[in-house]
Order: C-alpha cells, then structure tokens, then sequence
C-alpha cells in the first residue's frame, strides 16, 4: 500500500517540489498550508501545485485543521514556517507562535497519530557565522560588533583580533542564533527531534542552505536572495547588494533540497539525525547578482553596493555536505550556472512586484539597519 505523506508548508516553494519528488516516488501526497498572502498573492491553490497533491487549507496552529490534516498520514514533512531574518526582527509575536507553537500544535497532534517518521526543515542560520580557522586551527567567531560594522568593517576577527579564513560548516559547529528566525527554526528542529525520540518517532533534522529554483515568491521580500534579485530585474532595477557584496554563499538547487529530503526518508539510518543540505560550493553575493543579472540579459544593471548591514544578518557560512553524501547518498546535481539557465526560463513571462525598497525602509525606520 502506498505511504501518504503530510507536508506542512508544502503549497510553497520547497514544499511543492518535494511534493512532487514524493510523487514520482510513489506516494500520495497531502499538503497543509495556510496559503498566506506574502507568499501566495491570490490565497488561492497556486498552480504550480501537482493536481494529485490534496490541498488542505489552514493554520499550522489550530490543533483541529492539523488534526484532520493528519488523518491516514504515514509520514510527515514538517516545512510550515514563516521565513526571513530581517522581517523576524521586527514582527516577533507572528514568527515565534507560526514557528515555535504552530511546531508544538503539530507535535502534540502526532502524539494521538504516530507516524513512521518526520523530517523537520531547518536552516543554515542556526550557525550564526560559520566556521572559520586561525593561522589554520579552529575559531570560533561571535557576532560583529555594532561599532565594528558603522565602520564598514564587515570580515570578523578572533579573539585576539587576528584574521580568519572561512571554511565549510559542518554540523558540529555550535549555533550562534543571531536572528528570531534563527532562534525560532532551532527552536523547530529540536522540539522535533526531542519529541521525535521521547515517543520512538523517527526524526531527521535537515539545514537547508540558500534554496533557490523555479516557484519561488518574487514579490516577497523576505525570500531568498536570488527571488528578490529576481524581482529587481525583472522591473529593470539594481539588485540591492548590503554590506560590501563580498559574504560568502551556499546555493542550492530545490531539486538537490527535494533529492536529500526523499533520501531521508527513505534511508534508516537517517533517524536523530542533523544534515547540511547546500551545494558545497561558495559565491560571493556579489558573484551572484552578477551571474544573473548576465543569465538574464541585465549586465548593465551592475548591483547596488549599499554599504549597510543588516541586523541579524552574518557574513560568511557554507555547507560541509560530508554527513549527508555518507549517510544519505546525497549528491548535489545541479550547477549554479544551469539552476540560472531554468530560472531564467522560468522568469519569462512572470510578474513581480519589487518591494525591496519598502522593506528596506521599514527596517530602517526600526533601526535594523546600519
């Protein structure tokens, strides 16, 4: 008999295409998502959405609707979540109770409707910096000084001011939650995790990296970096650039995200589990609204450098992927360069509202940016 999968969230961006996956696999597929208007324009089943995808309509945090959502459900994939750090900062209460007690209304549900597994979406942001080395040995680098970065001094120091060279981050490294989004996507994974062991229910936990592909909101501008650059060019404007445009990057390709996620359902040993999923390879924010702004005809929209910095905001983290290639299989597909070629195919003839402006200025006027 064919396992029905429960994903929360799973009407948006990474949802929809692990859907997808889950379905060319064999499983049927539900998804719970509250179809919030920042992400969905309309509040309507968007499209994209595969027609053998059964669509529940409601709020991660009404026990009733998630309790219905669970019925005959085998597995759950837990993405429902409200995303972006800047925004975070400033609308407090809605992403602490969407993140934080919306994973408990879930955790509680499942309590009644074992299911044989939950995968838990988290974040790269959990890490705060990444890893870094001094005169090659292991330091830890805090968050940068307010002073530190009025000066437009971005790279950070260690504990004696000495230089540091960025490496990979592996999932060893200690959180450093700089943002409430950071806090509150912790907050999901080990709730998970730790619910997920008291009731013998098989967790994995996975730190999805800077996700980028077809589907994602491009009026919202909170998403990721690529979708908001896209929103940019689109109404033939600059990619907005903080900082220097020099913090180093890991993009992933959603169908690399959709891949780890099969796997780790699929793989046994997976369960109590944390897993990097990035491409392993790292750019420079700049690099990137160059790459695109050429993908898609625009070089002579050479980004806008604005030597401000966001709080919340880190300078430099990228993916070590060695647990997951050992223990799921996982090996990253698809390229920067190709994932652009199928973006910008996709961007033909998509509409977007470029609102990068006005969420800059609200984080301005609350003094979130420097």
């Amino acid at each position: 008999m064919q396992e029905r999968v429960l994903i929360t969230g799973g009407a948006g961006f990474i949802g929809s295409h692990v859907g997808r996956s889950l379905l060319g696999r064999g499983y049927r597929v539900r998804a719970l998502d509250t179809l919030v208007d920042q992400v969905h324009d309309d509040g309507r089943r968007p499209d994209y959405l595969d027609d053998d995808v059964e669509l529940v309509v409601g709020d991660i945090r009404d026990r009733e609707t998630v309790e219905r959502a669970l019925e005959g459900v085998d597995v759950v994939v837990h993405f429902a979540a409200r995303v972006g750090v800047g925004q975070s900062m400033y609308e407090i209460a809605e992403y602490t109770s969407v993140n934080g007690y919306g994973t408990g209304v879930l955790l509680e549900a499942m309590m009644d409707k074992p299911v044989r597994k939950l995968l838990v979406a988290s974040s790269m942001s959990v890490y705060g910096e990444g890893r870094y080395l001094a005169d090659g040995s292991p330091v830890e680098a805090g968050e940068r000084p307010r002073a530190k970065l009025e000066r437009g001094d971005w790279e950070p120091h260690g504990p004696g001011g000495e230089g540091l060279e960025p490496v990979p981050t592996d999932e060893t490294k200690p959180p450093t939650l700089s943002s409430i989004y950071a806090l509150s996507k912790y907050d999901q994974e080990r709730m998970s995790l730790m619910v997920g062991r008291a009731y013998g229910i098989p967790t994995v936990a996975m730190r999805f990296f800077n996700v980028f592909g077809t589907r994602q909101a491009l009026s919202n501008p909170y998403t990721g970096v690529l979708a908001i650059f896209a929103a940019r060019f689109l109404n033939d404007r600059a990619p907005m650039v903080f900082e220097d445009g020099n913090q180093l990057r890991d993009f992933v390709h959603v169908y690399d995200v959709a891949q780890a996620c099969r796997r780790a359902l699929e793989v046994d040993g997976a369960a109590g589990e944390v897993f990097n999923v990035g491409s392993g390879r790292r750019y420079t924010i700049r690099e990137i609204a160059e790459h695109m702004a050429s993908a898609l005809g625009k070089s002579y929209l050479a980004p806008e450098i604005t030597g401000k910095y966001r709080v919340g905001d880190i300078r430099h983290c990228f993916a070590d992927t060695c647990r997951a290639q050992q223990v799921l299989g996982y090996a990253p597909t698809v390229a920067l360069e190709e994932g652009l070629v199928e973006l910008v195919e996709w961007l033909d003839g998509q509409t977007a509202a470029d609102r990068v402006a006005e969420a800059s200025a609200e984080l301005a006027s609350r003094g979130l940016t420097v």
